[in-house]
């Protein structure tokens, strides 16, 4: 199996078009400890040659530009995209769907209440049903996206997409509308879970034993945005885990035997963004990574 994750950013990437925290400023000046990030975006083959894009980000178009593996190889039009899996319905995971429109099949894979959310909203349906096949997946059934691969959905705490809210969202409950995806090909299986409210020991049995596991990473800290001075929302109440701090990501899942441990989704105001700094040293003493556009793993 062959991973590439297209983004490493949760969603606005690195730096976010309208923030001037210390990190998007470092970013956005040129400075090398911190490298610009796409918004979260993982491709997968068993193969090589069709792919399997879980979520599709805003950014997709730039992604795919800078993937030799998944340009076009035949005749005037072509994608080696066979087929595209939401995790959630989250702007940052679904507005690349409206630029994947240009007459290209492929199959579109999700829960229940995600596909409802999107074919509530009209614009979508720029994806022609005649076109890309819309496949409804049932929570912990065997699936087959493309050749080799083999993807189980299961559920996972988060809320609803931040533009479905309405009044105060129930958060943590494990629902159709967060899910995340263990991939199968051979023996090897790949976790990835780029939303997450907290680690439950239902989590952890499920990915004990994974050859990889990419995880939320979205704040260091609960209140990263609180102490950035550029929001008032938790990490609980955007619906992600913090890596550190009480039931942190870090020491929830320590006990858990996995073979590559890499944070993925990371928001602008996470200080592990700075290479070589405390915080960055931190997370990766504990044994784990942090995610970059590019990165590829090949299990």
């Amino acid at each position: 199996m062959q991973a590439i994750v297209l983004g490493s950013g949760a969603g606005g990437g690195v730096p976010q078009w309208n923030c001037r925290c210390p990190i998007c400023a470092l970013a956005r000046a040129g400075d090398r400890r911190v490298l610009p990030r796409t918004q979260s975006s993982l491709a997968v083959s068993a193969d090589g040659d069709a792919w399997l894009l879980v979520n599709a980000s805003p950014d997709i178009r730039q992604q795919l530009f800078e993937t030799p593996a998944l340009h076009p190889r035949e005749g005037l039009r072509h994608s080696p995209i066979r087929a595209v899996l939401l995790t959630n319905g989250d702007v940052d995971h679904v507005a690349g769907l409206l630029t994947l429109r240009e007459g290209q099949p492929f199959r579109l894979h999700a829960t229940r209440g995600i596909l409802e959310s999107i074919g509530a909203n009209r614009v979508f349906d720029v994806m022609a049903p005649g076109v890309v096949e819309r496949t409804e997946i049932a929570l912990n059934e065997p699936f087959s996206p493309g050749p080799g691969l083999t993807v189980t959905l299961f559920p996972v705490p988060g809320k609803v997409p931040l533009w479905l809210e309405d009044g105060t969202p129930e958060i943590g409950a494990e629902t159709e509308s967060t899910v995340g995806a263990m991939i199968e090909a051979g023996d090897r299986r790949l976790a990835y879970v780029p939303g997450c409210a907290r680690v439950t020991e239902g989590l952890k049995d499920r990915i004990a034993g994974v050859d990889a596991l990419l995880f939320d990473g979205t704040v260091l800290a609960d209140d990263d945005m609180i102490r950035a001075g550029v929001g008032t929302k938790t990490g609980w109440r955007m619906g992600h885990v913090p890596m550190t701090g009480e039931g942190g990501s870090v020491a929830a899942l320590a006990g858990v035997p996995i073979g590559r441990r890499v944070f993925v989704h990371i928001n602008n105001t996470n200080p592990v963004l700075v290479e070589g700094s405390d915080e960055r040293r931190g997370i990766e003493a504990a044994g784990w990574t942090v995610a970059q556009d590019g990165l590829t793993l090949s299990l």
